[in-house]
């Protein structure tokens, strides 16, 4: 999966040569082979590197703060999301939901690589809620759609269904 991602990062970022990856160990992690040096091994830092290469620094994050923040949430991604058992899940969604609550985007008000890794890292969670369990996670739906409909992050997931306004009252009829 991870190196579908990287493809998909690769088209968004408007990188013109494909890079070539491959997988090592029993959790896949992606291997992108360098010429310049030595292979490059793992999810965020290929991520980055594919970022740096683009010339596209301001999905790192714009100040120090951000880009601590980005790099938060890109390591958060792969030990707790990744991670992550089917028990975790809801966990994982509070702590999200809760932490989007004041928020447009993962490092606040400024798009960036976390956003990308973390929606192709929730995307197989999210379709498998149900509305009524999404509602419970408005703050989190409310951002995965957002960063889905942005132009060129989604390519090789299909869209998530989500729905403007909620089902239920808040009274009991």
């Amino acid at each position: 999966m991870a190196i579908r991602e990287l493809s998909s990062l690769e088209k968004y970022l408007g990188l013109k040569k494909p890079n070539k990856y491959t997988t090592q160990g029993d959790r896949k992690v992606p291997v992108l082979q360098n010429n310049n040096g030595p292979p490059l091994v793992g999810l965020v830092t290929v991520a980055c590197h594919l970022v740096k290469e683009s010339k596209r620094a301001e999905l790192l994050g714009s100040s120090a703060e951000s880009r601590a923040v980005v790099q938060q949430w890109l390591e958060y991604r792969v030990t707790k999301l990744d991670g992550g058992s089917k028990e975790d899940v809801r966990t994982i969604l509070k702590e999200l939901n809760t932490y989007l609550e004041d928020k447009v985007y993962l490092a606040g008000n400024q798009f960036t690589l976390a956003d990308i890794i973390l929606y192709y890292g929730t995307h197989s969670l999210i379709v498998d809620l149900s509305v009524q369990e999404r509602e419970q996670f408005l703050n989190v739906t409310r951002w995965f759609d957002h960063i889905q409909h942005m132009p060129g992050v989604r390519h090789h997931l299909p869209p998530v269904a989500v729905l403007r306004n909620r089902i239920y009252t808040g009274r009991h009829h």
